[in-house]
């Protein structure tokens, strides 16, 4: 069981390693990190084998799920994408600006999909920060995967990266993990209020809060064959993960008059893919709420309402073909509701209650209205928005939480030259 004592002892040791990495050149650093995500991007590394190998066990999932998820999620983050965030950040701000890391980080790990931890931990070595890390509850494998991968490359670097684990109700170490110059959260809004209250005055806290994505159909000028690979593009989106990331979509807006045919056309691709890559362990309690949701629109439907309910009765997938475009709760695990709207304006007002929260949309729409709708989407907050099928396959720089991901965690001075 960790304790306040080693937790204390791996911010002496971090200390010492940071003070080996100062003065050290950043090219070295990054370099070291691009053979590290070369090594990653790769399907038969090591690395990939072995979270394929680990995950399932600690996660529920399905191994082919986490097989293909890896797959596609990390296929683009290579040394090369890693150099390009940094050479668009940092060095592109110019000669007389200086960018540092912080003395000390300390990164607050959540979920259960691997790429975000692979991010959150490189960046401020990147950066020089000596980082400890506290790995998910439902994801204890990729974090130390990853120190593993860094040690492997360069001993100095990793050595200034450790995790360990503890838990968040203990409020010892949870002050103790938190007395850091920078503090990177993810999780739940009420997690990252609480990690704010515990934050040391002055401390940097970066903030990675509740999101989730959506998809959009338009089908004006759209034919048959699109929308049904639409329908198998968006079921990919829905399955890898068991739609458990921030990146899952958990409704499709329908603009147009076909959105009961094209629940049906998802429902049956969701079959497809389950037959790919079963849904793994249903929680209690989701199945729980996947089952009222699943009665209740029965319900409606049988008192007269258009709802239809899709899927299968075991709760492997559900589509529930709605009335309208009223919010109702997201059971997650493969579970996806499509809602009619009858205009854009009617498609932008539905959608706008989610923009607090909204990470990504997956649009399917023709060339001659793609552009406006997307623009229309960036302005409701959506900080991606991409073709159906690619929402778990982001680049390694976009820009989540709608901000840059290397300057957050950095202190930036503008060196004037003398007048």
């Amino acid at each position: 069981m960790t304790t306040r004592v080693d937790i204390e002892a791996a911010w002496a040791r971090l200390a010492g390693a940071g003070d080996a990495l100062a003065g050290r050149d950043r090219n070295q650093t990054l370099g070291s990190l691009a053979a590290v995500f070369d090594a990653w991007s790769d399907p038969q590394s090591t690395w990939q084998r072995r979270l394929v190998d680990e995950l399932p066990g600690a996660t529920g999932m399905n191994r082919e799920n986490v097989r293909r998820g890896l797959a596609a999620g990390l296929a683009h983050w290579n040394g090369d994408a890693l150099r390009e965030v940094f050479e668009r950040e940092v060095a592109g701000l110019g000669p007389r600006v200086r960018v540092t890391g912080f003395p000390t980080t300390s990164v607050l790990l959540a979920g259960s999909i691997p790429m975000p931890t692979l991010l959150s931990l490189a960046l401020p070595l990147a950066l020089h920060s000596p980082t400890l890390a506290k790995s998910a509850s439902r994801d204890p494998v990729t974090a130390g995967l990853f120190r593993e991968s860094v040690l492997a490359v360069d001993e100095a670097l990793g050595a200034a990266l450790e995790v360990l684990s503890f838990s968040s109700s203990d409020p010892v170490c949870s002050d103790a993990f938190l007395d850091a110059d920078c503090v990177v959260a993810t999780g739940s809004d009420e997690t990252i209020a609480a990690v704010a209250r515990r934050t040391r005055p002055g401390a940097r806290l970066v903030r990675y809060g509740h999101r989730l994505s959506i998809g959009v159909v338009a089908d004006a000028a759209m034919s048959d064959e699109t929308l049904a690979d639409a329908a198998q593009a968006l079921a990919l989106d829905v399955s890898l993960w068991d739609q458990l990331g921030c990146l899952s979509p958990v409704a499709v807006f329908y603009l147009g008059s076909g959105s009961e045919v094209f629940a049906e056309r998802l429902s049956e691709a969701l079959a497809a893919e389950d037959e790919r890559a079963p849904r793994g362990e249903l929680p209690t309690a989701s199945a729980a709420v996947a089952r009222a949701e699943r009665d209740g629109a029965a319900m409606r439907h049988a008192a007269g309402s258009e709802v239809r309910v899709f899927g299968d009765p075991k709760l492997r997938f559900t589509v529930i073909h709605e009335a309208d475009a009223a919010l109702r709760p997201a059971p997650l695990h493969r579970f996806v509701r499509v809602h009619p709207v009858a205009d854009r304006d009617a498609l932008l007002a539905a959608i706008r209650p989610l923009s607090p929260h909204l990470a990504g949309v997956a649009l399917a729409a023709g060339s001659g209205e793609r552009p406006s709708l997307a623009h229309d989407l960036a302005g409701l907050g959506a900080s991606r928005i991409c073709e159906p099928g690619t929402l778990q396959a982001p680049p390694l720089g976009w820009h989540h939480d709608n901000q840059p991901i290397v300057l957050p965690l950095a202190r930036v001075a503008d060196l004037e030259a003398p007048r």
